[in-house]
């Protein structure tokens, strides 16, 4: 029997496909600090548990295919006190932000067809679309340039009859780059010229640093072409609960995306009643998690400035930075240094960045860190990364 080439051809997760790795490295008796993987460690709000708990159901049942009302209406809220006109019939509750992007993926472009992608991306971007038989294009950012927004010419360079939409996130994963006005204006432009749809993931609005605001792609009135695709793992630190958001204004994308909403019935019940508690919170939550982050991203970066050779900028949002080292493969040394090297018996995991790449051979000498861990122990993790580089490069 053979198997079908979507499921030979889909990528293994470069972030999780060298965890023997740190296996090996836990066996030998070593402490693996993880910046490998975008898992905060700050606790779920009690909010989530205390409103389970309090509208807690006599039976778990199925709940309306794009979310419980209540929750539909309650994202509804948050989006428009964040100046982004969505209502609760724009909404589809979906199994993380994940569900969301194949939703969208899948409802804009037939097997074949192509979307441009602003490279380094989200990893699961490419699984995802190798899943539906959908080519992702990319166009290559440069950490050089901070990761900025490629000039536009880059885009029309690749621009077919085959090219239905264009995916992007901002703040992003895995840079830290957050996209300012007049690089968005750019990409709604180009989308509205060749009539293309825009995938926006939207998942670390609250997270910019620096006096960078985040701005919505809906701000530029695109109603029609644009999908957000929203998710409350990481602004909650509630990655487990499943949660995310399709959202459009389209009615004929949004009433298509709801058959496949009804096909696979519906998000997690249980999950739902909680993230109401979270939307319900006022800001004082977000605002002590953003000040937590920002000291997290200033250890990392003050470690990160002390290895020679390095090319990076300081990251603007989200809770990651991608550096460019100098390493001559960046996989084999994150895998070398776990096997190979620690300090008092201690060791670190980052993401080799090629995964996050089209390009075939892009982001060779590349990795994400994802500043995930308390800061100190941050410090600690980014002085081995540094080190490591050091000792790999004089073996």
């Amino acid at each position: 029997m053979n198997l079908s080439e979507r499921a030979l051809n889909m990528q293994a997760s470069p972030i999780r496909k060298l965890i023997p790795y740190a296996e090996q490295a836990k066996k030998a008796g070593k402490k693996v600090l993880h910046l490998n993987i975008g898992q905060p460690d700050l606790e779920t709000p009690k909010a989530f548990f205390d409103y389970i708990e309090k509208n807690k159901p006599e039976v778990v049942a199925y709940t309306h295919s794009a979310g419980l009302i209540e929750l539909r209406e309650a994202f509804s809220a948050y989006y428009n006190k964040n100046n982004i006109p969505f209502t609760s019939e724009d909404i589809i509750v979906t199994n993380g932000g994940s569900e969301a992007i194949i939703f969208a993926l899948a409802a804009i472009a037939d097997p074949g067809d192509e979307v441009i992608v602003i490279e380094p991306f989200y990893a699961n971007y490419k699984g995802f679309s190798e899943m539906i038989n959908v080519k992702l294009v990319p166009v290559r950012a440069l950490p050089e340039t901070g990761y900025a927004v490629p000039p536009t010419e880059e885009f029309e360079k690749v621009v077919t009859n085959k090219t239905k939409g264009i995916i992007f996130s901002n703040p992003s994963n895995p840079t830290g780059a957050v996209y300012s006005e007049e690089e968005l204006k750019r990409i709604v432009d180009f989308a509205k010229k060749h009539d293309l749809f825009i995938i926006s993931d939207e998942v670390y609005r609250e997270f910019t640093f620096d006096g960078t605001k985040h701005i919505s792609t809906m701000a530029f009135g695109e109603y029609d072409r644009t999908i957000v695709v929203d998710s409350v793992s990481k602004r909650y630190s509630a990655c487990g609960a499943r949660i995310g958001v399709f959202a459009t204004k389209n009615k004929d994308l949004y009433n298509q995306v709801m058959k496949m909403a009804q096909s696979r019935l519906c998000p997690p019940a249980i999950a739902q009643i909680g993230t109401i508690g979270l939307l319900e919170m006022d800001d004082s939550y977000i605002e002590e998690v953003y000040k937590e982050y920002d000291k997290r991203r200033l250890s990392v970066y003050e470690e990160l400035s002390k290895i020679e050779g390095a090319v990076f900028e300081k990251p603007k949002g989200a809770f990651y930075v991608s550096v460019k080292l100098p390493v001559d493969d960046s996989e084999e040394f994150v895998k070398w240094v776990l096997t190979d090297f620690s300090i008092d018996n201690t060791t670190v995991m980052v993401a080799p960045l090629s995964g996050f790449y089209a390009t075939e051979g892009a982001g060779k000498q590349e990795i994400r860190i994802a500043y995930v861990l308390e800061s100190d122990k941050l410090k600690f993790a980014t002085h081995i990364l540094a080190e490591a580089v050091k000792a790999y490069n004089d073996r």
